[in-house]
């Protein structure tokens, strides 16, 4: 779980900075509707299980976005001195802790739309198309960015 908790991470700094650089080429509704498309595929979702299952997993990424802003924005500067670094990491910590806290509401949310079986397809699902979005957004860097000698 931590892995895909990086990956968001990762993605979302990444497609930020993409963003930046070239705003008509993310489309946040696209990605989502891409994801939304592929968890359906891979976790055999019915039509009636996706309209109860994505309302809630939108929910959830939200309030996980919020939490992400407070991460990014406390880590933008290195404190200067070792008590504010230690605040720093313990805060950081916390917010850790925070989004765990949310996944797990919300895993127990799933429960009640899903079988249990299900929304473990449906995580499993959600990690490999964040990977694999990650994996070709480096490919799209690369072909973008080629290594100067």
């Amino acid at each position: 779980m931590k892995k895909v908790l990086v990956c968001m991470m990762i993605l979302l700094v990444g497609f930020s900075v993409c963003q930046a650089d070239e705003p008509q080429k993310f489309s946040p509704e696209k990605f989502q509707a891409e994801m939304e498309q592929f968890i359906t595929k891979e976790a055999g979702l019915s039509a009636d299980e996706s309209a109860k299952f994505f309302p809630l997993f939108r929910e959830m990424q939200q309030k996980q976005r919020a939490v992400f802003g407070k991460m990014r924005q406390e880590g933008r500067v290195k404190p200067t001195d070792d008590a504010s670094c230690k605040r720093l990491v313990q805060k950081r910590d916390e917010v850790e802790l925070e989004l765990k806290k949310i996944q797990q509401t919300y895993h127990n949310k799933f429960f009640t739309v899903l079988s249990a079986s299900k929304v473990f397809d449906v995580l499993r699902a959600e990690e490999r198309f964040h990977r694999q979005a990650f994996r070709n957004m480096g490919q799209g860097f690369r072909q973008n960015h080629p290594r100067q000698k």
